[in-house]
């Protein structure tokens, strides 16, 4: 235990001075949200990264899902490094950089207002936002209270619940996106330690790589040591959810709004798919194995989540110091980035625009520091609850918030980069779609009702992970289906807001005179 308050100390110090520090870097709204749009590719990648993998991640989804498809689940982890982080690098990156300056957007709701010329899609985006990330944040503290238990037994974990929210606010409300983007870096660097130590030591405990594919493969049966797993259908559909689902949550886009320049977006395509292959591929890996540590009967009366800390209660105290430092940085990057975008998301989409009057800088900057500190502490609330009295509606609805978000957002941001006759009729089609179809979801959970038709009870609705692929897919058709339809409702103006992507620009040449002279030849004659 010494160890472990060692080593929290010495993160939690560095956290706060990080906040310190940046605070200079926050004294207006552009600065606190988006770092002043000159946010280095190290910082942007890793910030990406952090935003993208957190505790859920490694001790909820690595457990359950190694659990069910054995090392196979390795595939999950790939598919979110280079489909969940190189190709909206690739793909979003750079256009998403220079749309939102042109447009002068801070926000993803502030996006849709702009790009569509709508106040009320950027009203209706602002609410979702709100009720989406709540239980999403909510879930991160949640997924710290296995391992917290495990290092510090003697200690109840609502502390540790205060604890992480004081100082994520901290440092949000002080330094704001740059405080964020550098601690993320650090949480980063944290992370690639723990999970590459983590991987020995867990292999270590079975002879190694080679040992552990063999007792897994005699314990559980060849399919769980297999390439493809026992399931490989269902293993597709959380690779898109956990993948896909990145290019339309707003607080891993916002991401590509603060970067530089087109340089160094091409360097953080690099550095953040690298960053994903081994934080995603390593956690997804080592939860592959979770079969040796543990049996069905433990699994059944204790739940996914035991498995990862049953998996590492057995190594040294300095790998459980290390990993639970990596969970914590996992959870506070996450934590941070979604109360500043839930924050941002109200005060400039929602409040700003309610008050004829105007606000100025400094109360705009009021507002929204407020207004983290309330996500922070509804959060952290929230989670209490969930952890002492175990109330499944909580649970449920954090399954469904990433299905919902991405399912809303990421057809009309995707297209409307990329198509200039996208209408906003066809953005308020995807919006009620991916959200429908995440309610329906959570009633169909909750209830235990039938839809009485196959294809929705067992592959639509399946579970929560299903529906959300489905709304993602379905509005990814949807949206040029009704934007070719309804012709009315095209904003107007377009053709500027794309200009941005063709300006001219001269370049010397390396010859300056013509291949033939007329006038010379005259003269020589």
């Amino acid at each position: 235990m010494t160890l472990n308050i060692i080593f929290l100390v010495i993160f939690f110090a560095v956290m706060i001075t990080v906040g310190v520090v940046c605070r200079k870097r926050a004294q207006d709204v552009n600065g606190f949200v988006l770092g002043g749009r000159s946010v280095g590719p190290w910082l942007s990648a890793f910030a990406f990264g952090t935003s993208y993998f957190s505790a859920v991640i490694f001790v909820g989804y690595a457990g359950q899902f190694g659990w069910n498809f054995g090392v196979a689940s390795t595939w999950i982890g790939l598919g979110n490094a280079f489909i969940g982080s190189l190709l909206p690098w690739a793909i979003l990156g750079r256009r998403t950089r220079i749309m939102t300056q042109h447009l002068g957007s801070r926000t993803m709701p502030d996006y849709f207002s702009l790009r569509y010329k709508s106040p009320a899609l950027k009203i209706a985006a602002s609410i979702i936002v709100f009720i989406f990330l709540i239980p999403y944040t909510a879930s991160l503290f949640n997924g710290l209270s296995r391992l917290f238990n495990m290092a510090f037994p003697k200690i109840d974990y609502i502390w540790c619940v205060i604890a992480m929210a004081v100082l994520t606010g901290f440092y949000v409300i002080f330094g704001g996106y740059m405080a964020t983007a550098v601690n993320d870096f650090i949480q980063g660097l944290v992370m690639l330690v723990g999970i590459v130590a983590v991987i020995f030591a867990v292999l270590n405990q079975n002879g190694g790589l080679t040992g552990s594919m063999a007792a897994l493969a005699e314990k559980s049966g060849w399919e769980f040591s297999s390439f493809f797993g026992p399931d490989p259908l269902f293993l597709l559909f959380v690779v898109m959810l956990t993948s896909l689902g990145t290019w339309g949550l707003p607080q891993m886009v916002g991401k590509f709004y603060a970067i530089r320049s087109e340089g160094d977006i091409r360097k953080g395509t690099i550095i953040s798919t690298l960053f994903a292959i081994i934080i995603a591929g390593g956690c997804y890996f080592i939860g592959g194995f979770g079969r040796l540590f543990t049996t069905q009967d433990y699994v059944t009366a204790n739940g996914f989540d035991s498995i990862i800390p049953s998996m590492l209660s057995n190594l040294s105290p300095i790998i459980i110091a290390i990993v639970l430092v990596l969970v914590l940085s996992a959870s506070m990057s996450t934590l941070s980035s979604l109360v500043l975008t839930s924050g941002s998301t109200i005060t400039l989409d929602l409040v700003v625009p309610a008050v004829k009057k105007g606000i100025d800088e400094k109360k705009k900057l009021i507002i929204m520091r407020c207004f983290i500190a309330f996500f922070i502490v509804v959060s952290a609330v929230i989670a209490i609850i969930q952890a002492k009295s175990k109330i499944v509606f909580i649970a449920q609805l954090m399954g469904v918030s990433w299905g919902a978000l991405s399912g809303a957002f990421l057809a009309p941001f995707f297209y409307g980069l990329y198509m200039k006759k996208v209408s906003r009729s066809a953005c308020v089609v995807s919006f009620v779609t991916g959200v429908s179809m995440s309610v329906l979801q959570l009633v169909k959970s909750l209830a235990g009702f039938s839809f009485g038709v196959s294809f929705l009870d067992n592959v639509m609705f399946k579970t929560s992970i299903h529906s959300g692929v489905f709304a993602m897919l379905i509005g990814l058709v949807l949206v040029p289906i009704v934007s070719l339809i309804d012709k009315k409702t095209r904003p107007k103006g377009v053709d500027e807001i794309f200009s941005c992507y063709d300006k001219t620009v001269s370049v010397p040449v390396s010859g300056s005179l013509p291949e033939e002279d007329p006038a010379g030849e005259k003269e020589d004659k």
